[in-house]
């Protein structure tokens, strides 16, 4: 007798793994109401160069280690905007656990994105500093301008907010 087909349908979804405890009461998006997305499991940020109250620069060293650059793209490796994106954030949140210490209410994650613009490609054996400036703070979370260059050459620019993600 076969085994029954365990291949993902709509009527069959593939199994999921449960959350771990601290995601306990914590709605999860589903893909038509995603709004944030989760803090990531690693740091991309290598070295931060200056910090003070309201600003911050940090380097993300390209190497060809990094997994995701054998797809991104076969035979032409460059770190993908939505990382240049991510660094960004990890500078962010550096820069406010540096002020504040650890975050009120959650993990601060990316709620809002505003007048991103890639330009030049980061590929490995290349760095990208990053600079992000606190813009402003209020209720709804805190937003930063961001600025990512890589010798010399825009790479990524633009606005972002992170919040703490709430429980729903």
């Amino acid at each position: 007798m076969a085994a029954p087909d365990s291949t993902p349908t709509q009527s069959n979804p593939a199994p999921t793994k449960p959350l771990p405890d601290r995601y306990a009461g914590v709605k999860i998006p589903t893909r038509k109401r995603l709004r944030v997305a989760s803090p990531m499991k690693f740091t991309l940020i290598d070295r931060v160069l200056e910090q003070d109250y309201q600003r911050i620069v940090a380097l993300k060293a390209v190497t060809t280690a990094e997994e995701y650059l054998g797809d991104h793209f076969p035979g032409f490796p460059v770190l993908p905007g939505v990382m240049m994106l991510e660094t960004m954030a990890q500078a962010a949140r550096q820069l406010v656990r540096g002020v504040d210490g650890p975050p009120h209410g959650g993990p601060l994650v990316i709620s809002d994105v505003r007048n991103l613009r890639y330009a030049a490609m980061v590929r490995p054996g290349q760095s990208l500093k990053v600079e992000v400036a606190l813009r402003k703070r209020d209720d709804d979370g805190i937003e930063f301008q961001g600025l990512g260059t890589v010798d010399e050459q825009i790479a990524v620019q633009g606005r972002f907010r992170l919040a703490p993600l709430r429980p729903a």
